[in-house]
């Protein structure tokens, strides 16, 4: 979606992505009136276009929401609602009793080929605790140490 040639910002409109790409899976409206559509291919895929229109419809912007840019910017005390904006939804959420933390992840890129990566955000009492990562070979799951 990012290397679309058929889209132009400023000359492409909100109809020409949907037309090419289809509904988003959400649509957040923007402060300006304008609104961002969210094409995320979770929970395999590795990318979350946010595609950003102006309020008359006009397409200013697409950016991968789940690019190592995009995720650097999750900072403790982050809303659960700002890091779904950011980066979109995620491929899963789970609870861990004993820390009290809620650990949501995404798919994404990996470093090298050979194996999987997820990106994990742990909130606690409603907000951003920390940021880690995780590789998957072979559907198993190896937490990376700092």
């Amino acid at each position: 979606l990012d290397r679309e040639p058929r889209l132009t910002p400023g000359t492409s409109r909100e109809s020409d992505v949907v037309a090419r790409f289809g509904s988003p899976k959400r649509i957040w409206p923007e402060a300006d009136g304008g609104r961002t559509l969210e094409y995320s291919s979770q929970p395999f895929g590795t990318h979350c276009y946010l595609v950003t229109l102006a309020p008359d419809g006009r397409l200013l912007g697409i950016e991968d929401g789940l690019s190592a840019a995009a995720r650097a910017r999750i900072v403790p005390g982050m809303t659960p609602e700002q890091v779904s904006r950011m980066l979109g939804t995620e491929r899963s959420r789970v609870y861990f009793r004993l820390s009290e933390e809620d650990v949501w992840d995404w798919t994404v890129e990996p470093e090298q080929s050979g194996y999987g990566l997820r990106f994990n955000v742990h909130f606690k009492n409603g907000v951003v605790l920390r940021t880690t990562q995780s590789l998957v070979i072979r559907d198993r799951f190896f937490p990376l140490r700092d």
